[in-house]
C-alpha cells in the first residue's frame, strides 16, 4: 500500500445513496474492514441525498461530500433527481459522482435518461467481494484526485 504523503491524515467524505439496508450494511462493513481512511455516510433516499449534498435540513452539519456513489435505483425512480441537480447545479457539480449499478445495462439506462455521472461500477453480487469493490472505490477516488486541477 502506498501512502499519500501531504494528505496522510485527509479523510475523504464519501455519501452511499443507497435504498437497500442490507446492501448498505455490506458497505459500512465492508470499508471498515478495509481500514481506508474515509468517513462513509450512508442516506436512503434522493430528498436525504439531497439535503446532504446541499448541507441543509438535518444534514446542515455533515461535511460536504468528496465523492457520491448512488444507487440510481431509489423509490420514485428519484436517482436521475439526484443526478440532474448534481449536473445542473454550480455548487455541487464538482463533486465525482459513481453510479452503482447492478450490470452493464444499469448503466445504459442511466444515460438514456441523459444524465450521465463521472463513472459507473458494477456493484458485486457475493458479500464476499464488497471489501475488493471498496479497495476499487479507493482507487477510483486517487485516480479522480490526480485528474483534477489543482487551483493555487
Amino acid at each position: 500500500m502506498s501512502s499519500n504523503e501531504e494528505g496522510e491524515d485527509e479523510r475523504v467524505n464519501i455519501l452511499l445513496v443507497e435504498p437497500n439496508p442490507g446492501d448498505t450494511r455490506l458497505f459500512t462493513e465492508s470499508f471498515k474492514d478495509a481500514k481506508l481512511k474515509n468517513s462513509l455516510y450512508t442516506v436512503s433516499d434522493a430528498d436525504a441525498a439531497l439535503d446532504f449534498i446541499n448541507q441543509r435540513g438535518e444534514h446542515a452539519d455533515d461535511p460536504r461530500p468528496d465523492l457520491i456513489l448512488l444507487e440510481p435505483k431509489l423509490p420514485g425512480d428519484r436517482g436521475m433527481d439526484v443526478l440532474s441537480e448534481l449536473d445542473n447545479e454550480p455548487a455541487v457539480s464538482d463533486i465525482p459522482v459513481v453510479v452503482l449499478t447492478s450490470s452493464e445495462v444499469g448503466e445504459g439506462i442511466v444515460k438514456s435518461k441523459g444524465v450521465d455521472a463521472d463513472h459507473y461500477v458494477q456493484k458485486p453480487v457475493e458479500p464476499d467481494d464488497f471489501i475488493e469493490f471498496v479497495q476499487e472505490i479507493e482507487d477510483l477516488w486517487i485516480a479522480l484526485i490526480q485528474e483534477k486541477p489543482t487551483e493555487n
